[in-house]
């Protein structure tokens, strides 16, 4: 069975792209579209009355539109958020998913046609505000000119507790268990830590007498991909990573790595098969 995928990535909020996807998605009738995160209006300027309800005045009504459309033919619509969304439109994400239109799959495990998708929104932390999105990765380290998970902004209060002591390594390994990921499908935010998908446009910047590391993805991520081999893993986050290193895929071992992070005007969209991954390609519209 062909199954013909999407998987876009950190578009935002950008009117003018997200058309161009509906255009694609009613063209090309996918099995399934992945929505990486960083969906919605950049960062901190979300949290002010401003900047409008996005998910129930524009995505999910311009999804619905698509789906009366389509019917029977409408792909399954997987999401996650990313560090760049406030936590606070979760409650509007569930609520859409609930009359169907997309499936929310942070820290969910769902079933597609004989595969497995996981969603995982976290990533370590960032020189930003906004924390709704950011754990600690393997320990409690933080880059140097990074703003720790217990400091910040957030949208929706945690305890203390969380904000401190989870990580993104505990939270994998809660997550699947001692699951069979032959045939998983991962849709995280963050990149591995020090692959093609994951070079920063950091050179020469120095803070406090100390290079920037370039790489700004996540060590667990990695770690867990090198040791439990998922089929696919899918990811975004640094936007010119693949302008800078060529690349927009890796593999860790047996497990393929793609990402559609970019930092054009342009829509990126990585089309795939689950069965095909060789035959993947990344168009920019």
């Amino acid at each position: 069975m062909k199954l013909p995928c999407l998987f876009v990535t950190d578009i935002h909020g950008n009117i003018e792209q997200y058309h161009k996807l509906f255009r694609l998605i009613e063209d090309t009738r996918p099995s399934a579209v992945f929505l990486g995160g960083d969906l919605l209006p950049s960062g901190i300027r979300q949290l002010t009355p401003a900047r409008g309800d996005f998910v129930n005045q524009f995505l999910a009504p311009g999804l619905q539109r698509i789906r009366d459309n389509l019917g029977d033919a409408y792909p399954r619509i997987f999401m996650i958020l990313g560090n760049d969304d406030g936590r606070y439109e979760e409650h509007a994400v569930f609520e859409a998913a609930a009359r169907g239109i997309w499936d929310y799959c942070h820290s969910r495990v769902l079933t597609f046609h004989g595969y497995s998708v996981y969603g995982y929104a976290y990533v370590p932390p960032t020189p930003f505000q906004l924390k709704d999105w950011e754990r600690y990765d393997v320990s409690r380290y933080v880059d140097p000119g990074c703003v720790s998970p217990e400091e910040g902004t957030r949208s929706i209060p945690v305890t203390p507790y969380e904000q401190k002591y989870t990580t993104i390594a505990r939270d994998l390994t809660e997550l699947t268990e001692d699951a069979d990921l032959t045939r998983a499908v991962f849709l995280f935010h963050t990149p591995p830590y020090k692959t093609n998908l994951d070079r920063a446009a950091l050179d020469e910047v120095v803070v406090d007498y100390a290079p920037a590391d370039v790489y700004v993805g996540s060590v667990a991520v990695r770690e867990f991909i090198a040791e439990r081999q998922p089929l696919l893993t899918l990811h975004g986050h640094v936007h010119e990573s693949p302008r800078i290193t060529g690349s927009w895929q890796d593999r860790i071992g047996r497990t393929v790595c793609f990402s559609a992070a970019h930092d054009g005007k342009r829509l990126a969209v990585v089309h795939f098969d689950p069965a095909r991954l060789d035959r993947a390609t990344r168009e920019l519209y």
